[in-house]
């Protein structure tokens, strides 16, 4: 949560706690939720890194663009479109600081996710952790395999983790971008409108809806999933993220009040 002043930040400071306090978080058992983490707030393009590290070397997969704006109050996360369109320059240069940050932190094999922002005073690394991009996200991650075989992201970190070499796998020269589709109200779930012929638009590979019916919905800060995902591919980045922008305008979520219970 962003708190550009006082007033602001006991608003954040007090909504955090009554977040830390719900049933699903106290049952984690985790101490690091007594505590809060207060930092700077770094203005930037924000992107996203999937790679591995092999012995201390660390090898970018993909970099993904955030097209959205993460500008706050809270930071909910919507398009990954790659490959980047950011300059060589820029790209390198995050690869660069990933891969120190990343031998900063004793890693030195497996897999690689990693965030970070940039801009005119460099690349700022928000997140490295040891872990592949999370859940249906990693279908955006496409390799060409020997013999144009198209090989998923979960293959190759299996046959990295063996031991096998991740150079027969190149990230595949199209594009690919996913949608987390946000909620944007609280409500409960009551279904949707428009999957088939959003999914029949150009470029659109599929779409998943993940919520459930009759699922209570909580947008952020408190809400942790999303209600489904888009998936689009092409051979332009720019396209592909008009397909997934297309796609969701096509999209109505029935999301119904909660009736509240008086006591």
């Amino acid at each position: 949560m962003r708190a550009d002043q006082a007033s602001d930040f006991v608003w954040a400071f007090e909504r955090l706690a009554g977040l830390l306090k719900a049933p699903d978080i106290l049952n984690e058992r985790d101490e690091v939720h007594g505590r809060a983490l207060v930092e700077s707030y770094i203005p930037g393009t924000e992107y996203a890194i999937e790679g591995v590290m092999t012995d201390g070397v660390f090898r970018a997969f993909v970099i993904f663009d955030k097209p959205d704006p993460l500008v706050g109050p809270f930071f909910e996360e919507t398009i990954y479109v790659t490959p980047s369109r950011a300059s060589g320059v820029v790209q390198d240069a995050i690869v660069d600081q990933v891969a120190a940050a990343a031998r900063a932190l004793g890693l030195r094999h497996g897999p690689i996710h990693a965030e970070c922002r940039v801009n005119t005073r460099g690349v700022y690394v928000l997140e490295v952790a040891p872990r592949p991009i999370g859940g249906l996200c990693a279908r955006a991650v496409r390799f060409d395999g020997p013999q144009e075989s198209r090989v998923p992201l979960e293959e190759v970190l299996i046959r990295h983790s063996l031991g096998e070499d991740t150079l027969p796998w190149t990230p595949s020269s199209d594009a690919s971008g996913v949608m987390m589709i946000p909620i944007p109200r609280r409500g409960v779930y009551r279904g949707v409108q428009g999957v088939n012929e959003a999914a029949a638009l150009d470029g659109i590979d599929d779409i998943r809806i993940t919520a459930k019916i009759d699922e209570l919905l909580l947008p952020l800060p408190e809400g942790r999933s999303y209600l489904g995902f888009i998936f689009a591919g092409g051979k332009d980045p720019t396209d592909v993220e008009q397909a997934l922008r297309n796609a969701h305008a096509m999209l109505t979520f029935d999301i119904e009040r909660e009736i509240e219970l008086v006591r």
